[in-house]
């Protein structure tokens, strides 16, 4: 079956992760908090966790214009990676070079910091840390292994990434064709709707109070709007990650690009074993327009991955979380790399928006004056980011002083996305520039030029 074919007999539905659960209440007048966090995803929820925990008088409430994890902490991967959306070579060059190499610790940290509390809290995420596998499947795609391994050596970092040849990495995962592998210990796996109802249901009883359906109109400096009545605190967290761009102040701050996904179903036991498809791994391949797969508790080949047009004016909307043809592109990349998968159903696809700051950078900070906190932008990365995001805009607000305060990401500002329509061929001519890197390398069998443009260009990698 052709793959438009195969992706128009799957609805688009709700993302794999999604559990029904009893709706909350939402805002039902006046409310007077210390903290009030727009947004009931992972770093509205991490900061609530780590505010109670450090202080359990501290009031709290959360205001979600649709339910908890809507957005990308319901819709991602399921990698909680220690992967950073620019290069540590452009973090030098912003901050300097011990910097980066702090950066570079904390997001490692983190990805164990983030098994700590699941354990600790009892949280049932399905996580399992067995690092991260890129392959190398073309010639060009190996010299680029080559060079990261080399890179992280001469950076300072030797022990970071580790090269395998194409019998180690074809045992981890059974693609066609392998030449090598680029692999890292520092990710795991997760259920994302697991984890993020499980840290609600977890704050909840630690004293914070979640409204649903409680769309927050408009806000000021002690106080959030919200057309059931206004919430007064001292801090208030904007924790909306792409959707802070659908709110007019800070509509330029971010610009929402799609990754969409696709879920099999569960796989015949024989066939995981022939494909080498294992739940421990999170893989992908060293191609420049990315994509993730990682195998689930119960046997599905999740695999997703990026393409999906920016659309002007910043928009948002579920039409762009089920492109028919994205979709199918997918599916055809999934079958490059298994072709035996030609027949599997494919049961669930969705997608959602991630943001991304202008320069690629995530931040996190706090303006002290207005009493503003925030922390976002992680361009997919933010499985684990965010839980970091969350211990920093504790330490913000509660005056603590730890290492991480002096991140990067910490008080730091971008500037702002270009006005239409400047932003849409931008972004557009982005992706499609990727996408020709990748036909570039195709015909060439060498690391792109096109591509070489595009990393000096944004510091993404």
């Amino acid at each position: 079956m052709a793959g438009l074919e195969r992706i128009l007999n799957v609805p688009a539905s709700r993302p794999l992760w999604f559990e029904a659960a009893p709706a909350r209440k939402a805002l039902d007048g006046g409310a007077d908090v210390d903290v009030a966090i727009i947004g009931a995803g992972y770093t509205g929820l991490w900061a609530a966790y780590y505010l109670l925990l450090a202080d359990p008088t501290i009031r709290i409430a959360i205001l979600e214009r649709e339910v908890v994890g809507f957005g990308a902490s319901g819709r991602n991967g399921g990698w909680a990676s220690a992967i950073f959306p620019i290069s540590l070579e452009r973090v030098a060059k912003m901050h300097s070079h011990e910097a980066a190499l702090h950066l570079q610790q904390v997001m490692n940290d983190t990805v164990d910091e983030v098994a700590r509390v699941i354990s600790a809290e009892g949280i049932d995420a399905d996580y399992v840390k067995g690092g991260f596998l890129s392959l190398a499947r073309t010639p060009a795609q190996l010299v680029r292994v080559k060079a990261a391994v080399d890179g992280a050596k001469r950076f300072g970092l030797p022990g970071q990434w580790r090269e395998m040849d194409r019998e180690e990495a074809s045992g981890h995962v059974g693609a066609t064709p392998i030449l090598g592998g680029l692999y890292t210990e520092h990710c795991a796996l997760v259920h994302p709707g697991k984890l993020v109802r499980g840290l609600a249901s977890r704050i909840e009883r630690m004293g914070a109070r979640i409204y649903e359906n409680s769309a927050v109109r408009n806000i000021r400096p002690g106080a959030v709007m919200t057309k059931n009545g206004e919430v007064r605190a001292k801090f208030i967290i904007r924790a909306t990650e792409a959707y802070s761009c659908q709110m007019a102040e800070y509509h330029r701050s971010v610009i929402p690009l799609y990754s969409l996904v696709l879920a099999t179903a569960p796989l015949p036991e024989a066939l995981r074993a022939r494909l080498r498809l294992r739940r421990h791994l999170a893989f992908n391949d060293m191609r420049h327009l990315r994509v993730y797969a990682q195998v689930t508790s119960d046997g599905r080949l999740v695999f997703g991955g990026r393409g999906a047009p920016y659309g002007f004016g910043s928009n948002i909307s579920s039409e762009n979380e089920a492109l028919e043809s994205v979709h199918a592109k997918i599916l055809a990349a999934m079958l490059e790399f298994f072709p035996d998968l030609r027949d599997i159903e494919i049961t669930h696809r969705w997608g959602g928006a991630l943001g991304v700051a202008r320069d690629w950078c995530p931040s996190v900070g706090i303006d002290r004056e207005s009493g503003f906190v925030w922390g976002g932008g992680y361009v997919g990365d933010g499985v684990a980011t965010s839980n970091l995001s969350g211990r920093i805009i504790r330490n913000l607000i509660l005056r603590r002083d730890e290492a991480i305060n002096s991140l990067l990401i910490v008080n730091h500002k971008s500037p702002l996305w270009e006005p239409e329509p400047f932003r849409w061929l931008e972004i557009n001519t982005g992706l499609l520039a990727a996408s020709l890197s990748d036909a570039e390398e195709g015909i060439t069998s060498k690391p792109s030029r096109i591509a070489k443009i595009l990393e000096r260009i944004t510091g993404a990698h």
